[in-house]
């Protein structure tokens, strides 16, 4: 799907991503699914509510993810 969206998880980052990590995926997420870099002014507030959907979602998964052979983190 989308290159540039790397893996947010440990073990692949040696820490816990960041806010700036996670809202950076969610935005290139966006960009792909709605194949528009800028949106237009009629269309920022919808693209701005999905990127922080995105992160928000993100953000739950990654704190709920448990990775066999690792520390449970949280």
């Amino acid at each position: 799907m989308c290159r540039s969206i790397k893996t947010l998880r440990p073990p692949v980052l040696p820490q816990e991503a960041t806010e700036d990590e996670i809202r950076a995926a969610a935005l290139q997420y966006v960009r792909k699914v709605s194949g528009f870099r800028e949106p237009a002014a009629h269309n920022r507030e919808v693209f701005e509510r999905a990127v922080d959907a995105v992160a928000e979602a993100t953000g739950a998964l990654l704190a709920g993810l448990e990775v066999r052979g690792a520390a449970r983190r949280g």
